[in-house]
């Protein structure tokens, strides 16, 4: 199917779906809203979609945001098959079942942006890569920042990185969802756009656990900056570019996600600094913490390509139970003094 049939008149994308009602995808729903479009947001819970459509809220995982009354909520995937283009807003681990299910209704050359951060446990997929395969006729693209899902809701200024192989067709994408206060900058490099947030967010619960334990400002610093040097080591292995890294989605959100409480992963990471079970803490929880799953995905891509990642074994141990937290503290200062770069 060709461009023209797969973007709505004067190859505009006028109709979107979004997939996932969380905070995030609830986010971007408004964005889309605001810039004009038909909007379509898919969510997995009944109450939530009528919540959503009848009294324009998200009092399950963005309470206290009023939503715009153009936003249109469904629990049918068949309402996804006249989209001009897609949001994927699922957790990562849960986005390969849910391609899955849209694929009998997905038309060939649809545009389907990967807004989840993460690595597939078990087969090390990246997004895009697991996209290929789960559905096929999609275009995939990534979107990923610096960005709070309630600061993007309520309208406050952020800018992100929008990520397709296809350059001019990213430039469409991000022209069709951007506002003056949502700023996509466009990138052909999808791999360094993955890799940047979803290691980030395995780097947070290490910098959260740093805060929990009370080490200071001077410790979260160093560990944020070796943690970007793992996350670049890794990136480039795999084919990801330099800058991509130091933009927005690869430097820019670990700044961000590595120094806020806001950050559900840095918020987990110093839950176990201070001494809590990671299970206690995530049945606590309705939103899920990415790194605690792409942990020991990270781990086990980096060794499979031969990349050290000190900081990102030491979370992966925690998380697993390998280890406990002053173990793995002691195991990284206890490392052999080496050079910089």
């Amino acid at each position: 199917m060709g461009e023209a049939e797969t973007q709505g008149h004067g190859g505009e994308f006028r109709r979107w779906g979004v997939l996932g009602a969380g905070a995030w995808g609830t986010a971007l729903a408004q964005v889309l809203v605001r810039a004009g479009r038909n909007v379509t947001l898919w969510a997995y819970e009944a109450d939530l979609v009528e919540a959503i459509n009848t009294r324009h809220e998200n009092d399950l995982y963005l309470p206290g945001v009023a939503l715009e009354p153009g936003l249109r909520a469904t629990s049918d995937l068949a309402a996804m098959a006249d989209a001009d283009a897609l949001l994927l807003v699922t957790p990562a681990q849960h986005l390969r079942r849910m391609a899955g299910g849209l694929r009998p209704f997905l038309r060939g050359g649809t545009p389907a942006i990967i807004c989840s951060k993460g690595i597939e446990q078990g087969t090390g997929r990246l997004m895009a890569e697991m996209l290929a395969e789960a559905l096929p006729q999609a275009v995939p693209a990534v979107l990923s920042g610096p960005s709070f899902a309630r600061e993007v809701a309520e309208g406050l200024p952020t800018a992100v990185t929008l990520a397709c192989a296809d350059k001019e067709m990213a430039g469409k994408l991000a022209r069709s969802i951007g506002l003056p206060t949502f700023r996509p900058y466009i990138s052909s490099d999808l791999i360094g756009v993955e890799i940047g947030g979803a290691v980030k967010n395995v780097l947070a619960i290490a910098c959260g656990i740093v805060d929990g334990k009370r080490f200071g400002a001077s410790a979260r610093a160093a560990l944020t900056t070796r943690g970007f040097a793992e996350l670049t080591r890794l990136a480039l292995a795999l084919g990801g570019r330099a800058e991509t890294l130091a933009g927005l989605s690869g430097l820019g959100d670990l700044v961000l996600t590595c120094n806020s409480p806001q950050s559900r992963n840095m918020s987990l990471g110093m839950a176990l600094g201070k001494g809590q079970v990671l299970a206690q803490v995530l049945g606590e929880r309705i939103s899920v913490a990415e790194g605690v799953f792409t942990a020991t995905a990270v781990r086990d891509l980096a060794r499979t390509k031969g990349i050290d990642m000190p900081i990102v074994e030491a979370v992966a141990a925690i998380v697993t139970g390998e280890a406990s937290v002053d173990q793995s503290i002691d195991a990284l200062l206890a490392r052999p003094f080496t050079s910089e770069s």
